[in-house]
């Protein structure tokens, strides 16, 4: 569906709406909110009515669009949905105003975790996410000032690195004893009325905790049958993260008033203090916190220990010379991105060059801006030779036959031993593209094709 197309039938607003990007962006909603039509009975929320303004809602699928989900339990990809809202939105508005819209039940699936085990996602419809999307983007203006300054978990202008940086930050200064808390199947555990009275004790919008509240109960399906919940807040949707923050800010709050130095993301938290045993009554006070909230701390991944033996969010910290603490990728993170980059550069794809690198480039870029703090030279070299190493054994193979690999290496200034070297035994591609075609098949050989680097 067209922008155009959309404008038809979503209605008309009196206020503008900035574009800012992201599901938990900051917006400020518009002044003068649509009122809904005279012939329709509302429920008298304005959060809610505001959240259907025609910008708030070609804002909030334009972020659906991009995210390009997979389909719900209704089958509707993010085209068939397109289509489908066309000319059943209007009595969707007409419902969620009075109150009476039923969210559909979430799709069930599992992916793998990098460590083991499965985690659980609840794949809403394309309508749900849409609706879910606008009512984020009013509610996130509100609700996130009032969360505590040391969570950094899907909140508008902080990020995972910043709070890497706060945690070297505490390390550097002294506490070396760090409090590592993992809750156990988190997502899965959210005590619906629980978290509906956090909620309603910051908002008192009757509108929208009824809509929440609905999307709370609307079930998984699985196998065709649904099976109704009365705790989580399954993963995929985007109200999830930040009705997770609302939950998790009380514990916050708690450490915050006893001064401890700490950092947390989504589920994640690390409390850095300067001895055990203070680390011992730290993990005592979580436990009985997240008792109250009806959460289990997992403890086979909680422990009280150094600083220098855990990893946070992808990395690890050690100590320089001079005592200086740095941070580098830690080494499961590594294996997966290694794991990844075989599977990218499999010399049996039957892929050009030109697609390799295309499938490559997106995945390695990405990495390297997530571990852009990695404070280990050595290491990004160490992994830019590899991939290079993998990539000129890709472009012998693609060469094939001696007579062309010989003809190629001389196009490309290689000395006549070098390449009869290689043609030679021109099978043996990891052992021919080693070291002595780096000045052949050099890095600027590789940047003509618009190789990412990592150093």
């Amino acid at each position: 569906m067209s922008m155009r197309e959309a404008k038809r039938q979503m209605p008309a607003s009196a206020g503008r709406v900035p574009e800012v990007s992201g599901e938990a962006a900051r917006a400020r909603t518009s002044d003068e909110a649509l009122c809904p039509r005279p012939e329709t009975e509302s429920t008298g929320s304005a959060l809610l009515v505001a959240a259907l303004t025609r910008e708030n809602l070609q804002r909030a699928w334009k972020r659906v669009k991009g995210n390009k989900g997979a389909a719900g339990v209704d089958g509707r990809d993010i085209p068939e949905a397109a289509r489908y809202l066309q000319s059943a939105w209007p009595e969707i508005r007409r419902q969620l105003l009075q109150g009476t819209y039923r969210p559909s039940p979430v799709r069930r699936v599992t992916i793998p975790k990098p460590d083991g085990g499965e985690r659980e996602l609840g794949i809403p419809t394309v309508t749900d996410r849409l609706i879910q999307q606008a009512l984020l983007q009013v509610l996130q203006p509100i609700l996130d000032p009032t969360f505590s300054e040391y969570s950094f978990g899907f909140r508008p202008g902080r990020s995972a690195q910043e709070a890497v940086v706060r945690a070297q930050a505490y390390v550097q200064s002294g506490r070396r004893i760090v409090v590592d808390v993992d809750l156990e199947r988190f997502f899965d555990r959210v005590n619906h009325d629980i978290l509906m009275g956090r909620l309603q004790k910051r908002m008192g919008d009757a509108g929208v905790l009824r809509l929440i509240r609905a999307y709370l109960n609307s079930g998984i399906m699985q196998d065709g049958i649904v099976q109704l919940r009365h705790q989580g807040t399954p993963q995929g949707g985007p109200l999830s993260p930040l009705l997770a923050n609302v939950l998790l800010d009380e514990v916050d709050r708690e450490l915050e008033r006893r001064g401890h130095c700490f950092v947390r993301y989504a589920d994640d938290a690390n409390v850095y203090v300067r001895s055990r045993k203070a680390g011992e009554r730290v993990m005592a006070l979580l436990r009985t916190m997240y008792a109250k909230l009806r959460l289990t701390v997992n403890e086979a991944k909680s422990a009280v220990a150094s600083a220098f033996g855990r990893k946070f969010l992808g990395f690890e910290f050690w100590v320089a010379p001079k005592g200086e603490i740095k941070c580098g990728v830690s080494a499961k993170p590594m294996a997966t991105y290694k794991q990844r980059i075989r599977q990218l550069t499999r010399r049996s794809g039957g892929r050009s060059m030109v697609e390799v690198v295309e499938r490559l480039r997106p995945y390695v870029l990405g990495w390297k801006t997530y571990f852009r703090l990695s404070q280990t030279p050595k290491v990004w070299r160490t992994l830019d030779e590899w991939m290079r190493h993998r990539l000129r054994a890709i472009q012998l193979k693609h060469w094939n036959r001696a007579p062309t690999m010989y003809r190629e290496l001389k196009a490309l200034g290689a000395s006549e031993t070098v390449a009869r070297r290689v043609t030679g035994n021109s099978r043996r591609w990891w052992r021919n593209s080693a070291k002595q075609l780096n000045m052949i098949l050099t890095i600027a050989y590789f940047d003509g094709l618009r190789v990412p680097r990592l150093s």
